[in-house]
Formats: structure tokens, C-alpha cells, sequence
């Protein structure tokens, strides 16, 4: 090894289910080549998203900071990321390094990367699939090459796109997990997808015309993982054909998970299930961590820069909200997480409380599914979050709610700003609060894949 800096590869896939990768028990081999990466570093069995969507997540991520720390709550976060965090791009630029970001120019949590590179991951090709990994090795690995022949370790952040929808593998993998008549037409499955009218022009813009069964939507998303899965492997095969695999941490991890046909929320990214919640997160460093270690404690999307910095020998003197992963659970000042405060504001403003037995989903606005106001679910004796028994269990309602306020009370206090579940009042970008379901459904609607990748950029949904 020389005596430059570790190198970074941090692969920050946007919407990747924890629980559709084969390394971390799923039926179908989805990842076989992350397997690998797995086997040879250290996973995270219980590693949490807890702010949704995109930009809250993105800014948790590259800042070690908590929505709290970060004051970014809102997919359409309203104004640049706050000069009070510095990111992570930002302060290894200032400790020499190279810093690059494929895939996320335009948002406010992607600040202060030197290189931006761009690929498409939306639109389908000719052939009406849309290969977003290989677009994005198109331009990876070139830079890969480049930010190998500087004299600088580098940062090469990489945001894939093919778990988030529109899912649309090119062959083989869009028959990879799927086998049956998609177009049967005594399955039912599709129609209360194509009735919810927020999302329905969205969903009917990709998926092919006539498909009834919600099982060939859900097997594209599996396609879609081992079709990037084998894509990466390619960007593996040149790290170490440039002679830097010894040299370089890798981490392959998530801003949020995904909802298939669970909960109503249809191939999306909203609800505080834990389907959306619970992420992967795997770190391989040669020489400095274990191989084949599953760590069992609850880890947090904040805590990956903290860990990242310690891991490569950098103290940026930061008072980070999320801890190193390398500090050992034993004193007051690393103290262990097992409950979690969570958030989301894409298309319902929500926030809750999880422990290790109970999940608690509050809404602030009454929301576009017609969800009741207060959720309760017992992660023990029903871990898929079907029944709600708020009704029955008003005493655990009140106590996970103090717990809640109590949190948000310390939190306020520390950071002395206003929750920002409370202040991002145009979440939704219609000037607006709703006072009813029906007012939310009527209002909000997420057009085609164009209109939902302005979503994501300010500066695309400001040309639009």
C-alpha cells in the first residue's frame, strides 16, 4: 500500500430493499456479486434509513448528521443544503483528496463534490427497457481510470438507479424471476394499482400495456437488482485490474428501501414500513476490517461518514449525530440504539417511533391513501405492519408518543432550529395544508417518469 489516503467507493443505491439481496437471506439469488463483497467485508444485519425519501436520507448519509442536524426533511427540500454541516466530499477535499458523483447532480444533498457525471436512468431505450447500471459504468469506470492515474486518493460516490422505478431490466433479467402469463386476464392484481389516481398515468408510462399480475411488476424489481448487481461487478473487475483493491474501502449501501404492492403505497418509496426503512449496508476494507462479520447491533444511515472517517484516518473534529461503527457499545457517550425517531415528507407527511417491539406512524396531514391518523404495529406478532391496533393499544400509543415528543423536545433543544417535520409546510410544492384525504388525492399526482425525475433535481424541475 503507498502512502497516499485509502481510496472510497461508495455505492449509495437508491432504493434498495435490504431484504431482496441474496446476502442477506432472500430466496432468489438477486446479488450474487455484492455476496461476494459481503463474504469479504463486514454487513450490517440491522442498519436503518429512518428519514425518508432521497434527500433527507442522501443528506443523513454524506453529512453523519440526523434530520435534526441536517434540517432536511422534505424530498423537495426547499433551498440549498444549510452552511451549517459540512459533507463528506467537502472535507476530504480539504484533506487532499479527489472527489467525484455520478448520478445525483442538481440536489442539495449531493453539495460540494468537485466532478459531477451524469448518465441516464429514466428513459427507456429503443428497445423500451432501460439498462441504467451499464449507462452508468459508461461513465464510472472512465472516471474510475481518471481519479487512478491522479496522485490524490479519491472519492467516487455512485448513485444506481435500477431498483428505483421505473423497473426495467433488459433481457434476460426482465424473465429472470418470472415465468407465468403477466397478461393473464383472470388475475385481478394490477387494477387497484391502476385505479389510485396519484399514480397511475406514473405507473401505466412503464409498465407494459396489458400486464394484470403484480408479481411481474415486483419480479422486474428483482430483475432490476441482479442486473445491476452484474454491472457492478464490472467496476470490481477494473478496481482491481488498476492494482487499488487493497488500497480502496468500499461501501454498498442505500438512502431508503422500496414498497412493492404492500401498504397501498405501489412501487414507490413512501410509508414508514419498514420495508422503506431498514437498508443494507456493507463495508469491505482490506487489512483493517474482518471478513465475513455480520454485526447484530442497530446501525443508522448517519453513522456511515463517522465510521468512513475513522476508517480512513481522518479526524474532522465534527460533533457527528451518528457514531463510528468501530467504537465499541460500552460507555455513556456511544450509547446504544435501539429506538429510532423517523420521518417522511414526499407524498405524506408523517413522522413515528420504533423500538425493537413496536412501530408508532403518526400523520401530520391526513394523507392520500386514506390511512388513519395513528398507527400501531407489533413488530414481534406482526412484523409485516398489516394490523393496526392503535385502537386496542392506547396505553403503548401513549408512551411510544412521550417517547416520541420527548426526542424531538431534546433534539430541538440541542440544535436550537424547530423540527423541520414541523416547518416543511410546503412539502408537497402546492401552497397548501391538507385537511382531508380526498383534498390530498385530488391534488397530488405524480405524472410520467419525466415529471418524476424533475422530482429529484432542482435544476430540472426548475427548467420544467
Amino acid at each position: 500500500m503507498t502512502n497516499k489516503k485509502p481510496n472510497i467507493l461508495l455505492f449509495g443505491i437508491d432504493s434498495l430493499r435490504r431484504d431482496h439481496m441474496s446476502a442477506y437471506g432472500y430466496s432468489r439469488l438477486t446479488t450474487p456479486h455484492l455476496d461476494k463483497i459481503a463474504a469479504e467485508g463486514v454487513l450490517y444485519e440491522k442498519h436503518f434509513s429512518p428519514g425518508i425519501p432521497t434527500t433527507p436520507a442522501y443528506a443523513s448519509m454524506l453529512t453523519g448528521m440526523d434530520v435534526f442536524g441536517t434540517d432536511v426533511v422534505a424530498l423537495r427540500h426547499e433551498g440549498p443544503l444549510g452552511s451549517h454541516v459540512k459533507t463528506l466530499p467537502e472535507l476530504l477535499a480539504e484533506n487532499g483528496y479527489n472527489t467525484s458523483c455520478v448520478g445525483f447532480t442538481g440536489n442539495p444533498s449531493s453539495r460540494g463534490f468537485q466532478t459531477y457525471l451524469d448518465y441516464e436512468s429514466w428513459v427507456p431505450d429503443e428497445s423500451g427497457r432501460t439498462p441504467k447500471a451499464q449507462n452508468l459504468n459508461d461513465v464510472a469506470i472512465p472516471e474510475l481510470e481518471r481519479l487512478a492515474a491522479e496522485d490524490k486518493p479519491f472519492l467516487l460516490f455512485m448513485r444506481h438507479m435500477d431498483p428505483h422505478s421505473p423497473y426495467l431490466p433488459p433481457a434476460p433479467f426482465e424473465r429472470m424471476f418470472y415465468g407465468k402469463d403477466e397478461k393473464d386476464p383472470a388475475n385481478d392484481s394490477m387494477e387497484p394499482v391502476y385505479n389510485f389516481k396519484p399514480f397511475a398515468d406514473f405507473l401505466k408510462s412503464w409498465i407494459p400495456e396489458g400486464v394484470t399480475d403484480e408479481a411481474y411488476v415486483g419480479a422486474q424489481y428483482d430483475g432490476a437488482i441482479a442486473y445491476m448487481d452484474a454491472c457492478i461487478q464490472g467496476i470490481f473487475e477494473k478496481l482491481n485490474a488498476l492494482g487499488l483493491e487493497e488500497e480502496t474501502l468500499v461501501v454498498i449501501t442505500s438512502d431508503h428501501g422500496e414498497t412493492l404492492y404492500e401498504h397501498d403505497c405501489y412501487f414507490d418509496h413512501h410509508g414508514l414500513y419498514d420495508c422503506t426503512l431498514v437498508v443494507p449496508l456493507i463495508i469491505k476494507f482490506p487489512g483493517r476490517l474482518p471478513a465475513g462479520k455480520r454485526a447484530q447491533d442497530v446501525s443508522v444511515i448517519s453513522d456511515i461518514m463517522p465510521t468512513l472517517l475513522q476508517l480512513i484516518g481522518i479526524d474532522s473534529g465534527i460533533s457527528f449525530d451518528g457514531r463510528s461503527l468501530l467504537e465499541p457499545v460500552a460507555s455513556e457517550d456511544s450509547e446504544r440504539i435501539s429506538e429510532l425517531y423517523l420521518t417522511e415528507c414526499t407524498w405524506m407527511r408523517k413522522h413515528g417511533w420504533r423500538t425493537p417491539e413496536w412501530k408508532l406512524i403518526r400523520s401530520l396531514e391526513p394523507d392520500f391513501h386514506f390511512k388513519p391518523e395513528v398507527e400501531l404495529y407489533n413488530l414481534i406478532q406482526d412484523p409485516e405492519e398489516n394490523n393496526n391496533v392503535a385502537e386496542q393499544q392506547p396505553e403503548v400509543v401513549a408512551l411510544l408518543t412521550k417517547r416520541m415528543e420527548d426526542h424531538i423536545a431534546k433534539r430541538e433543544e440541542q440544535t436550537g432550529r424547530t423540527n423541520p417535520i414541523y416547518t416543511n409546510l410546503n412539502w408537497h410544492g402546492k401552497g397548501q395544508t391538507f385537511t382531508s384525504s380526498e383534498q390530498a388525492y385530488e391534488s397530488l399526482h405524480i405524472g410520467n417518469i419525466i415529471g418524476a425525475r424533475s422530482l429529484q433535481s432542482k435544476e430540472e424541475a426548475a427548467s420544467k
